[in-house]
This record gives C-alpha cells, sequence and structure tokens, in this order.
C-alpha cells in the first residue's frame, strides 16, 4: 500500500510540474488573464470544456492555440457563422467512384483542442453538433460511431447576448461546459 502511495505521489508530483510549466508558458504570452489561464488549466485536468464570454480582441484564439502548443497537440478553430452546416464540423459520408462505396471524411472536430469561436453567432443545429462530442467523447457520423482523441476539449466563446445576429446557447449545450468565464480587458 506504502509503495502504491508513493508511486502516486510521484506521480502527481510530475503532472504538477508539468502543469505549473504550461501556465507559466502561457502567461508569457497571455498577459493579466491569470485566473482565466487557471480556470483553463482546472478544466483541461478534469477533463472539461470551457464557454469563455467576451468582445473580440482579447487574445482568446491566442490563449488556446497556446495552450495546444504547450502540449503539444492539435488545435482548429472553427468560426461559427449562420451559413455554417453540422457535417462542416463532424464530417460526412462521400462516394467513392473508384471502390463504388461510401468513404468517411472526418471533420475538423477530429482534434484535441477545439476553439468553437463566436458559437453563438450560428443557428442551434449547428451548435447541437457538438453536444455528442462534448458529452460522450465521440462522433457519429451517419451511422458510424468513431472516438475522439485524448486530451480532447472544446473551447468556446460567445459574444454578449445584446450583440447582433447571435442566438442564445441551448440548455442542454450550455450544461456541458464546466466553466462559463467571462473575459474583459486586463
Amino acid at each position: 500500500m506504502d509503495k502504491e502511495i508513493r508511486e502516486l505521489s510521484g506521480r502527481a508530483e510530475k503532472y504538477s510540474e508539468k502543469i505549473r510549466k504550461v501556465y507559466s508558458e502561457i502567461s508569457k504570452i497571455i498577459v493579466g488573464q491569470e485566473d482565466i489561464i487557471e480556470k483553463l488549466l482546472i478544466a483541461l485536468i478534469s477533463d472539461g470544456h470551457v464557454l469563455i464570454e467576451g468582445v473580440p480582441g482579447l487574445a482568446k484564439t491566442l490563449m488556446v492555440k497556446t495552450l495546444s502548443e504547450c502540449l503539444d497537440c492539435g488545435f482548429v478553430r472553427l468560426q461559427f457563422t449562420p451559413d455554417l452546416l453540422p457535417a462542416d464540423i463532424t464530417g460526412t459520408k462521400i462516394y467513392d467512384h473508384k471502390n463504388i462505396s461510401f468513404k468517411t471524411v472526418k471533420g475538423p472536430i477530429f482534434t484535441n483542442f477545439v476553439l468553437a469561436d463566436e458559437i453563438n453567432r450560428a443557428p442551434p443545429k449547428v451548435q447541437s453538433a457538438l453536444l455528442e462530442a462534448m458529452q460522450e467523447r465521440q462522433v457519429s457520423i451517419q451511422g458510424d460511431t468513431l472516438k475522439l482523441d485524448k486530451p480532447f476539449m472544446v473551447l468556446a466563446t460567445q459574444n454578449p447576448i445584446e450583440s447582433e445576429g447571435t442566438y442564445k446557447l441551448p440548455e442542454a449545450q450550455v450544461d456541458r461546459f464546466m466553466f462559463k468565464m467571462l473575459m474583459d480587458y486586463p
């Protein structure tokens, strides 16, 4: 029992040192947002997702990109717009004439860190394309269920709801976020 505790303690110390280094690296690039960075890392450790509300120009994209680079993980930024379709996020099946069959083409959600930028600019059916991925860590594409890589984290940004051209996020979507953070100028 003591050996297991020492091993666990050693692993915890190793991971906490790694997290401190990531925090330090992000803080070098993103200045004055220590609380946001801390909550971002808590969500990462807890396998959660983050919703950040704030006006454009606060380096939200840079923060997520820096996090993915620090961890040597994949990153994609999805700009949510009124004309975006769910298949633009999850992927689809296309007909392969050569093999006379359908081939699954994975969408951009198949990466580690997904930045859903201005998520409330897209209609609810597009926003809901993230639900299965966020909850189950998998995506269904026309009957095929595909697992997502680990770590998998959705970081969504939204403009204040009073902004023109925004949709209210459905309650089922909001429930999938561990944190909703308000980001302001430092």
